[in-house]
């Protein structure tokens, strides 16, 4: 090996060095902002975060939801005994959601099968797994039962059409004063939300990314 060789090999492995580098204080500041969470939340997100890089899930590292929504879903949630989520993606958020309370039932919507919501519940205990329900339906096509939902969690197609249906299927289901929370409100790729909360009336906060409605 040249002399000139030589440097450009210092080069490269100097430029894997610092991207190491770089992707390491990135997860550190990643796993920082998971204080905010209830431990058994934080160390399920923190283990989920380790095997969707191990599985190269990147569906999951790029759009689980971040801490700070997290912490107020799970804030609005509250004691309620019975959530719906419509738009399970890799089942994060559904699992960290039966996590946060010994007795609430999770059931989560999705138009697509995929893989990763098993591989994550696997990271959970049995009977936190059999408290969450994967079910490949629309939300839009509403409940299967009377019972009534403590929460409603719209994260899905974030079209206009579809959220309206969404809302319009589950209304009569929803316990007084559940919220219903709408996921990337005001964002710009995804006029539908905000678009659908106008047009459907509906009165509410943001908070986060999230706006949050409730029933009457």
């Amino acid at each position: 090996m040249n002399v000139w060789e030589a440097t450009a090999v210092r080069r490269v492995l100097g430029e894997a060095g610092r991207e190491r580098l770089r992707h390491q204080v990135s997860e550190l500041r990643w796993a920082a902002r998971l204080a905010v969470l209830p431990p058994r939340v934080a160390w399920f997100q923190l283990r989920a975060r380790r095997l969707a890089w191990r599985s190269q899930d990147y569906l999951s590292l790029m759009s689980a939801t971040r801490a700070s929504d997290l912490r107020i879903l799970l804030e609005l949630a509250g004691d309620g005994g019975r959530v719906v989520e419509l738009g399970t993606a890799t089942g994060w958020t559904a699992i960290s959601l039966a996590l946060a309370s010994a007795g609430r039932q999770v059931i989560t919507y999705d138009v697509v099968r995929r893989p990763e919501p098993l591989r994550y519940l696997e990271l959970v205990g049995a009977t936190v797994r059999e408290r969450v329900q994967l079910v490949i339906v629309p939300g839009s096509d509403g409940p299967g039962d009377d019972r009534p939902v403590d929460m409603l969690y719209i994260d899905s197609s974030h079209e206009l059409e579809q959220t309206i249906a969404e809302v319009v299927a589950w209304r009569r289901v929803l316990a007084p004063g559940a919220p219903i929370v709408f996921d990337d409100y005001r964002h710009p790729d995804f006029p539908g939300v905000s678009q659908a909360i106008s047009e459907l009336g509906l009165g509410g906060v943001q908070r986060g990314s999230l706006f949050v409605h409730r029933t009457a």
